[in-house]
């Protein structure tokens, strides 16, 4: 207990070992998902499934541990959806690259961040991002987190004439039992009942079991497959050709900016942000991105990056490192629990990811509605990363309208050199890529 005491300062940041377990189970219930997710989507690469979920769990487990001794923050890593999509559908099918190439190209990446982050340049860029953004940012990380809930419980669903409907609920079991556990949750926290997010996904994936709708596996443990066909299996042939780069390019845009985003949206609304609304320990954080992204090329998975659903350990109390220990520590054991951990269904934990995503836009509040250069393109990059499915994006929006509307008001002293140098960076992405 003293070890913990005072590697992660538990009672500085008043929490306890058993708040800080209860975190970290709760993060890993709601992105356990991946763990057969991301093989899913990179075995239609020709890499094969067994070893690229090994590879998952590995990659998760390092760089979370590393997130936790590096940064003491209660948030975990894993290969980032989106990316692997990129990896997959565009790099490796879309352009005919092998997925050995693809990895590699993410292996560069990662070097190139750790290059950037020793550099302070990354932890520059996160603490120069005005108050105002990173309520904006946080808040619509909220907003994005909830339509990812409401669409894994089969609430909102996909209509060709309006984009989006309210699914039909008559005879819609699994919307109606997340409808259920969202609940249950807001019932128990309103009882302040400790571990209510842990509980509603327990209730609803038991609810499931007995309805039949979940089926129970003949063993709880299996034994893992050997990730050697994708450790270090890297193709250096197209090093000197152009496309490359722009893989590298594109990869180390989306996740630089996707991990800026989800670290200060994720520590604004949990108050892990200083007074003056700098991240403290930025450089550790971001090192500990890095070193996974690396790490994981390494082992064979797509880029590692930090997520967000985080946020569901840091409703549940969690506030330091220790959160980030018990997820890494889940992670490996998921490599031989994986048939357990695989009958948690979406719309158990859905109903974890509305809740968060509310408990997350509470800071709008503290926008300033009276000023428009600041309301704006805080609102912008609300509404724009659930729209356009992507916090970069939403960032993006964000930071080149504030710059814009700062300029052309005369209000140029509130932008920094920085800010100037990202929009400039956007319009450029906007118009070459």
């Amino acid at each position: 207990m003293f070890f913990l005491e005072r590697q992660f300062k538990l009672r500085e940041n008043r929490t306890t070992v058993k708040t800080e377990f209860l975190a970290g189970l709760t993060t890993f219930m709601t992105m356990a998902y991946i763990i057969f997710v991301n093989p899913n989507i990179l075995s239609s690469t020709g890499m094969p499934f067994g070893p690229v979920m090994v590879a998952t769990c590995l990659s998760s487990a390092v760089a979370t541990l590393l997130m936790a001794f590096l940064a003491n923050y209660p948030i975990a890593l894993a290969p980032g959806m989106g990316l692997n999509a990129f990896f997959a559908f565009t790099v490796v099918r879309g352009m005919g690259i092998s997925w050995k190439i693809a990895l590699f190209a993410v292996f560069v990446e990662g070097i190139i961040f750790i290059v950037l982050t020793l550099t302070k340049l990354r932890e520059e860029i996160v603490n120069t991002i005005p108050k105002t953004l990173k309520i904006g940012i946080s808040s619509g990380i909220g907003l994005f987190i909830t339509f990812i809930g409401l669409q894994s419980a089969g609430i909102v669903v996909h209509n060709d004439a309006t984009l989006l409907s309210l699914a039909s609920l008559r005879n819609n079991v699994p919307a109606l039992l997340s409808l259920c556990g969202l609940l249950l949750i807001v019932s128990l926290e309103c009882f302040r009942v400790t571990g209510a997010l842990l509980i509603g996904i327990v209730a609803i994936t038991a609810a499931g079991v007995g309805l039949g709708m979940v089926e129970l596996p003949a063993s709880f443990v299996s034994s893992p497959p050997s990730i050697e066909p994708i450790f270090g299996q890297f193709d250096y042939s197209m090093i000197a050709s152009l496309d490359f780069w722009l893989i590298v390019f594109t990869f180390f845009f989306i996740d630089f900016f996707d991990t800026v985003g989800t670290l200060v949206g994720v520590c604004n609304r949990s108050g892990l942000l200083d007074s003056k609304g700098h991240l403290p320990n930025a450089r550790g954080a971001l090192l500990a991105d890095a070193i996974g992204t690396t790490a994981g090329a390494l082992l064979g998975t797509s880029t590692v990056t930090s997520y967000v659903e985080s946020a569901s350990g840091i409703a549940q109390g969690g506030r330091t490192g220790l959160t980030a220990v018990v997820t890494s520590v889940l992670f490996l054991l998921a490599i031989f629990f994986s048939p357990l951990v695989a009958i948690v269904p979406n719309y158990a934990t859905a109903p974890t990811l509305i809740v968060v995503g509310i408990f997350m836009m509470v800071g709008l509040r503290d926008l300033n509605y009276e000023d428009w250069t600041e309301l704006v393109p805080s609102m912008l990059a609300f509404f724009m990363m659930p729209l356009t499915y992507s916090i970069a994006e939403g960032i993006e929006f964000g930071i080149v309208s504030y710059v814009l509307m700062k300029s052309l008001t005369g209000k140029t002293k509130d932008v920094s050199v920085v800010m100037y140098c990202l929009a400039a960076l956007f319009v450029l992405k906007e118009a070459l890529v």
